[in-house]
C-alpha cells in the first residue's frame, strides 16, 4: 500500500494518490491531470477510481479530464447529482483497490453529499480516513456553503455534521490517520491547523468540535459562530464541479499564448480584458501597464483572484515574470478563471523597450511615512486587512477598508482625496492600490513595509486585543 499526499500551498489543498498491487485511486484531484498521470507512469500503475469527497467550492476539481485520460470511474457518495456520468456509491459500500479496500461513509454536514473514505488495509483493519471538508486538523468544515433559502439552513447542516462526526467518524479507532482536503489558509473552515494530517485520537483530544461532552446545541452554536461570508467564487466553482467544465488542455492552449506588445495592447482594447500583473510587488510598484491590476503569484494568488474578479468568464491578459506565464494560466484555471487569452511576451521589460506608456503607484517606506504621519491629524489612512485583524490592533486614526470588499466599499471614499494604504506585509495594500488606481483614484499612496516596521518607526497603534478574548467578551 502506497499513500501520497499531494499538497498545494496556494489553495491549502490536499489531493491523494493511493496505490496497491498496481491499481491506484486519486482523491480530490486538482484541475491539471499531469501530476497524477506522471505518478501512474512512474510507478507502472493504472488509475482505477477517482473519489470526490463533495462538490468543492474553493477550486475546480480535475475529475472529468482525469477520467477521460485514464478511463477511471468517478465516484461520489449519496446525494451527489451531476450533469456527467459518474458512480453514486451507497453508504457503507466498499471498493477494492489491489489488496486494500475503500469503504464509503456518508457524512453530510459541510454539504449534503459530503462523504469520507475509510481505507482498510490488507487485513481489513481501518488504516486511514480521507475526510474531505468534513473533518480538518483542529477544525471541521463550515456548514453554511450549501444553504438553500427556505429549505436548508446552516444550523440544519451543522446538526447533520454533528451526527456525522459522532456516529460515523468518532467511533473509529484512535490510530486511524486523518487526511483532510485542506489545511491552514483555506476559507473552508475557521481555525485549521498548519498540520496537514493527524490521527483520530489526537483530534478527539485537541479538536474543539470533537469534545466528548459537547451537546448538539453547543456544537451548532460554535461551528456557526463567526463565519465570514464565503468568497463570491465559491458557489460558481461548486456549480462547475457539479455541471462540468471546459477541458484543461483547451484552457491552457488559449491562455498560454505569447503576444507582442502591440498584439497585447490590441487585445486589451478589443476585448475589455483585465490586465493582470502577477509579478513581485516590489517590481510592480516600480512601473506597470496603465490600468493593470496587481495580484502577485507569490501571495495567496488564486483565492485573491476569486475574491476580486467577480466574473469567471472575464477575459484576462497576463503580465508575468519570465518562465511563469503558463503557471499563471494554470493557477487561474484551478479556481475557474478559464478565459485567459494570452500573456505579454518578454513581460513588462518588453513593454518598456517598445516605448509604450507606463504608470506607477506612489509608495513610501515606514520611516518616511512616520515623518508624514506625525502631527498630521488630517492624514487619511486605509487599513485593507480583514476586520478581525484591524480590531485586534491598528494604527491610530486609520480606517478599515478591507480588500475583500473593496468594490462594494469604493463609494465611501473620494477620488479627490489622498489616501495612504497599508496591510500587514504590503501585499494586500499593493493589490488595493492597483485596483483603486485602475478605477480613477489617482491619489493613493502605498505603504510597502510591514505593520511591524511601522510600529518600530514610532507610529502609534491601538492596544492589542486577542481575537479569542474579544469573541468571548
Amino acid at each position: 500500500m502506497h499513500i501520497e499526499q499531494i499538497y498545494t500551498g496556494c489553495l491549502a489543498q490536499g489531493a491523494y494518490y493511493i496505490e496497491s498491487e498496481g491499481e491506484a485511486a486519486i482523491i480530490d484531484p486538482l484541475r491539471e491531470s499531469q501530476p497524477y498521470l506522471e505518478r501512474m507512469k512512474e510507478r507502472g500503475a493504472t488509475i482505477k477510481y477517482i473519489f470526490e469527497t463533495h462538490f468543492h467550492a474553493d477550486f475546480v476539481s480535475g475529475h472529468l479530464d482525469l477520467a477521460k485520460k485514464t478511463g477511471a470511474t468517478i465516484i461520489y457518495g449519496p446525494n451527489a447529482e451531476t450533469a456527467y456520468d459518474k458512480y453514486t456509491a451507497k453508504d457503507g459500500e466498499e471498493f477494492k483497490l489491489g489488496k486494500v479496500t475503500f469503504r464509503i461513509l456518508h457524512t453530510p454536514g459541510h454539504t449534503p453529499e459530503s462523504t469520507t473514505f475509510l481505507l482498510l488495509d490488507e487485513a481489513g483493519k481501518p488504516h486511514a480516513l480521507f475526510t474531505g471538508d468534513t473533518l480538518f486538523i483542529g477544525d471541521v468544515g463550515r456548514p453554511d456553503l450549501a444553504q438553500k433559502k427556505g429549505e436548508l439552513t446552516k444550523e440544519d447542516l451543522a446538526g447533520w455534521l454533528y451526527d456525522s462526526l459522532r456516529n460515523k467518524i468518532m467511533p473509529l479507532p484512535d490510530d486511524v490517520i486523518v487526511y483532510p482536503a485542506h489545511g491552514a489558509g483555506s476559507a473552508c473552515g475557521k481555525n485549521m491547523s498548519s498540520e496537514t494530517w493527524s490521527t483520530l485520537g489526537e483530534q478527539k483530544r485537541n479538536n474543539y468540535a470533537l469534545r466528548a461532552d459537547m451537546t448538539k446545541e453547543e456544537f451548532i452554536q460554535e461551528v456557526t459562530a463567526g463565519l465570514a461570508p464565503p468568497p463570491q467564487y465559491f458557489a460558481k466553482n461548486a456549480r462547475m464541479n457539479k455541471m462540468g467544465y471546459e477541458s484543461f488542455d483547451t484552457v491552457m492552449k488559449r491562455g498560454a499564448r505569447a503576444l507582442s506588445p502591440k498584439e497585447f495592447e490590441d487585445a486589451a482594447n478589443a476585448t475589455d480584458a483585465v490586465i493582470l500583473d502577477v509579478r513581485d510587488k516590489e517590481d510592480f510598484v516600480q512601473g506597470f501597464i496603465p490600468n493593470s491590476v496587481f495580484i502577485g503569484l507569490d501571495g495567496t494568488f488564486a483565492p485573491w483572484v476569486g475574491a476580486l474578479i467577480p466574473d469567471l468568464q472575464q477575459a484576462i491578459l497576463i503580465v508575468a515574470p519570465k518562465g511563469r506565464e503558463e503557471e499563471t494560466v494554470k493557477r487561474l484555471s484551478r479556481v475557474g478563471y478559464d478565459n485567459s487569452i494570452g500573456y505579454l511576451d518578454g513581460g513588462f521589460d518588453a513593454w518598456k523597450a517598445d516605448g509604450r506608456e507606463v504608470d506607477q503607484i506612489k509608495s513610501v517606506h515606514a520611516k518616511e511615512f512616520a515623518e508624514i504621519y506625525t502631527g498630521n491629524d488630517s492624514i487619511k489612512v486605509l487599513d485593507v486587512r480583514k476586520p478581525t485583524e484591524w480590531e485586534g490592533e491598528h494604527l491610530e486614526n486609520s480606517d478599515n477598508f478591507p480588500l475583500d470588499f473593496i468594490s462594494s466599499n469604493m463609494h465611501t471614499i473620494d477620488k479627490g482625496e489622498e489616501y495612504y494604504l497599508h496591510c500587514r506585509t504590503g501585499y494586500r495594500s499593493t493589490v488595493a492600490a492597483s485596483i483603486l488606481k485602475s478605477r480613477g483614484f489617482d491619489k493613493v499612496i502605498d505603504i510597502i513595509d510591514t505593520l511591524e516596521d511601522m510600529t518600530e518607526a514610532g507610529i502609534p497603534t491601538t492596544d492589542y486585543v486577542c481575537p479569542s478574548k474579544k469573541v468571548k467578551a
